[in-house]
């Protein structure tokens, strides 16, 4: 499909959405948000009614990004250089009182001790920024008017102390961080990196687990470290969008377990818009290739989805990317029905709201 027909793609399934429909916080017990599955028909349920639509043989294949503490409110160094009592971690700083506060967004690791965040407000190369008591020196700009900070050592250990979690904007953070590290985070999150949760797992409760798996449904995972990009809506023609580069890992084991399923007829479910994305950044036109790398893929209508024929994802907002992704995958015509539905249902939007279930369309 054109650059033109993806535009006015995104047109036609533009709609009002009520502040009041964007969920502030997510369904508890997890599995009892509600579901919608689109299928020819469209049901309305509940999440923990997922087992009824899945069968034997099945494969479930998650994000298991685990979201880091990457907000951080630093201190620009006093003028002597000195920002409090000369005491450090390791001997590397001081304890970071002092200066003006800069809020920080860390974004990921590009090279060895040297991360990609955002500023606010942003610093010029050369500034000095302390991170409680962590040293950091902005070394460069990218193009997308991040900055690149470097840390003198591994400052991945030390997060858990200094930063929050990296809420959406538009959340209300009423709550503790202690709060949100437990509610914003997948009950099967495994290796730190992401700037923002893999949200389509956050319904999955471990009993939910268990049951899928004593009746025979099969589970593997993925990893794509989820950047702030996601948050980034398309603000002009789709030809100029830009996606961030995003970290992915597709291991041998579950290169395997995706391969085998579709060689043997058993359907690919990707939990998640990332999975979708981090099994066709691996798609070779005939597997999935085991690797790691960066992705930017974009996917929007006329672009195949090869690998997955379910894909359990929440509800979207306009204008996004992730509006375009699922258009692609179930077609332009059950998403309009389907969201249509959702807004005359109460159904909740975006990162802690509700979740539907899609059937690949043909």
């Amino acid at each position: 499909m054109s650059t033109w027909d993806a535009d006015a793609v995104l047109e036609r399934l533009n709609f009002e959405l009520p502040e009041s429909r964007v969920a502030q916080s997510g369904a508890e017990p997890r599995d009892t948000s509600k579901l919608m599955v689109v299928q020819d028909d469209i049901q309305h349920r509940l999440f923990r009614d997922l087992p009824e639509f899945l069968r034997p043989g099945d494969l479930l294949v998650f994000n298991e990004s685990r979201v880091i503490p990457a907000r951080i409110m630093a201190r620009k160094p006093l003028v002597n250089g000195q920002g409090g009592n000369g005491q450090g971690v390791n001997g590397q700083g001081v304890n970071g009182q002092g200066g003006g506060q800069i809020e920080v967004l860390l974004l990921r690791e590009e090279e060895k001790n040297i991360w990609s965040a955002y500023l606010k407000p942003a610093k010029r190369a050369g500034n000095e920024l302390w991170l409680g008591a962590h040293r950091a020196e902005v070394v460069g700009v990218m193009d997308d008017g991040a900055r690149l900070l470097h840390f003198g050592y591994d400052i991945k250990p030390h997060l858990d102390d200094i930063g929050r979690l990296p809420l959406p904007p538009y959340i209300d953070a009423g709550d503790s961080d202690e709060v949100w590290r437990e509610r914003y985070q997948t009950v099967y999150a495994r290796t730190p990196g992401s700037v923002a949760a893999p949200t389509a797992g956050l319904h999955f409760t471990p009993e939910l687990l268990q049951k899928l798996l004593d009746m025979g449904v099969r589970q593997t995972h993925v990893t794509l470290h989820v950047g702030a990009g996601t948050f980034k809506p398309i603000s002009g023609p789709v030809s100029e969008h830009v996606m961030h580069a995003e970290r992915y890992i597709v291991t041998p084991e579950t290169a395997d377990a995706v391969n085998t399923a579709r060689r043997e007829g058993r359907r690919v479910i990707a939990v998640g818009t990332t999975t979708v994305r981090t099994l066709e950044s691996a798609w070779d036109g005939r597997q999935v290739q085991p690797g790691s790398g960066d992705t930017r893929i974009f996917i929007t209508p006329g672009t195949p989805v090869n690998v997955p024929d379910l894909l359990i994802t929440n509800l979207h907002l306009p204008g996004s990317t992730l509006l375009l992704l699922v258009a692609a995958f179930a077609g332009e015509g059950r998403i309009r029905a389907a969201y249509t539905a959702a807004l005359e249902s109460g159904y909740r939007f975006y990162s802690l709201g509700d979740a539907m279930l899609l059937e690949k369309g043909l």
